[in-house]
């Protein structure tokens, strides 16, 4: 083909692949019927979204709310915080299960990601309410729920890394007549720890995130104080909620953005 001619077409689909576009197309459409997609509905919604923002500022910035709000913020740190270390901490066991070729034989390999898969399809929320029914309200629950989503997040990750990692070292170690533990604890351990930390930052921003919304159930933190704030139409107290949790968690996004270039060029 010269520079001036036209380029190829698209090869015409065959019978049953002209069949599945259709089928997918007849499912697309049939999914934002069930959404209750309304072409009405958006044209409308301007005016009331403008007078929610026109109730919600400015926001509330008494200093009393602002005070309340800021210990419930602390709290939500710290039960993402506290989470994610323990869901990061019992990830790498959990991981070296469900890694294939390492430590575990292949059953037990497909046990453990079947489990991991299990955790990561139930949302935090979920387990928030679970953790609710089984230790009460408060933020204890919280922390739970935060800790298993790491697991089900990193456990999974954690597995890949190894799965990935260089196998220079660990076949030079276990030519040399070394025992499994012993190969993935000084070969493939290292060489997968800067995928390791990217994945741990990236669980801890993820812990911050689901963290703000887990007081909505029960489970502590600033939620609960976004649920009042749209429950009693206190729409400038919701706002500053949002505001607050918008800006911590663009807050640890670029502080974890900085800690992963820092922490992975010495690592490496």
């Amino acid at each position: 083909m010269t520079d001036a001619s036209l380029p190829a077409r698209f090869e015409r689909p065959s019978a049953l692949a002209f069949l599945g576009y259709a089928a997918a197309i007849v499912i697309i459409l049939w999914s934002f019927t069930g959404a209750g997609f309304s072409i009405d509905k958006v044209v409308s919604s301007p005016p009331r979204f403008a007078d929610f923002l026109d109730r919600a500022f400015p926001p509330n910035l008494e200093p009393q709310v602002l005070a309340r709000l800021g210990w419930k913020m602390l709290e939500t740190l710290q039960i993402a915080l506290a989470g994610a270390v323990i869901g990061i901490t019992l990830s790498v066991p959990v991981a070296l299960l469900a890694a294939r070729g390492l430590i575990a034989p292949t059953w037990i390999n497909q046990i453990v990601r079947t489990a991991l898969g299990f955790i990561r399809a139930v949302p935090d929320i979920a387990w928030a309410l679970v953790f609710v029914v089984a230790v009460g309200l408060g933020p204890f629950a919280g922390m739970l729920a935060i800790a298993i989503d790491t697991i089900g997040f990193c456990g999974r990750f954690f597995a890949d890394d190894m799965e990935a990692a260089d196998k220079g070292s660990s076949e030079s170690l276990t030519a040399t007549g070394a025992r499994k533990l012993d190969v993935v604890a000084c070969a493939t351990i290292p060489a997968a720890m800067p995928a390791f930390i990217s994945t741990s930052l990236f669980a801890t921003e993820k812990a911050v995130r689901s963290s703000t919304i887990l007081g909505l159930v029960g489970a502590g933190g600033i939620g609960i104080e976004l649920k009042v704030g749209f429950d009693l139409f206190d729409y400038p107290t919701a706002m500053t909620v949002i505001l607050m949790i918008a800006v911590v968690v663009i807050s640890i996004e670029y502080l974890s953005g900085w800690a992963r270039t820092k922490i992975i060029g010495v690592v490496r």
